[in-house]
């Protein structure tokens, strides 16, 4: 989920009031950041501070996110006299792609926001949407100039917590990505039918997330 601020995070926790990590803890913790490493490095070569162009890049696509999340949920969309003129233009562009996919297609969310612990694997998350259109499938968000990995390890970690909580309700429609362009009007969508070998190598940086925390107890 996009904001612009945040409110401030409730711990996931199992039932007997254990805080458990996130998805996105212990992806990120093995994240692979060489990519944000160069383009840092390419944006000081060519005298800009990445800082300032990270912020201006992603208002677009942030912006575009925040349209298709109010439009998801029945809300009102947020406020554009906040927003540069170009940046909401932008932004709109890539919410009319958005439009016109939904209308082309039979999926219709059913829930949002949906809040899930998983006591067997001992993590939780929040999945953006889950889908309908002929068969139950998961959908998320991303602001990104490109599809990575981590997004993967996500669609599919969410696909363990829905299986484990929703046992009557199974992901026959495979998993749904939507990607917004961070500084043009693109919206892109993926659809992937199953996201195994994601499953696989996200519940090893499950296992590696705890060995790692006992291991750096004993180098303090």
């Amino acid at each position: 989920m996009s904001a612009l601020h945040a409110p401030a995070r409730v711990p996931y926790t199992l039932a007997d009031g254990t805080v458990v990590p996130s998805v996105t803890t212990i992806i990120g913790r093995f994240k692979e950041s060489g990519g944000l490493i160069w383009w840092a490095w390419n944006e000081g070569k060519e005298g800009r501070d990445y800082r300032d162009t990270k912020q201006k890049a992603a208002d677009a696509g942030t912006l575009a996110h925040l349209m298709v999340e109010a439009d998801i949920r029945g809300k009102t969309p947020p406020a554009v006299s906040a927003w540069p003129y170009e940046i909401y233009t932008r932004a709109l562009r890539a919410f009319d792609n958005y439009i016109s996919w939904k209308q082309q297609t039979n999926l219709t969310p059913v829930e949002t926001e949906v809040r899930l612990v998983s006591e067997k694997y001992r993590f939780g998350g929040t999945l953006d949407s889950m889908l309908i259109g002929g068969s139950l499938s998961l959908g998320d968000w991303k602001t990104s100039n490109s599809v990575y990995q981590d997004y993967l390890l996500q669609l599919a970690a969410y696909g363990i917590l829905w299986e484990e909580n929703r046992v009557m309700e199974p992901i026959l429609g495979g998993f749904h990505l939507i990607r917004f362009a961070k500084d043009n009007p693109d919206f892109a969508h993926y659809h992937y039918g199953e996201l195994e070998t994601a499953r696989k190598l996200f519940l090893v940086y499950r296992q590696a997330y705890d060995l790692d925390r006992e291991l750096k107890k004993r180098v303090k």
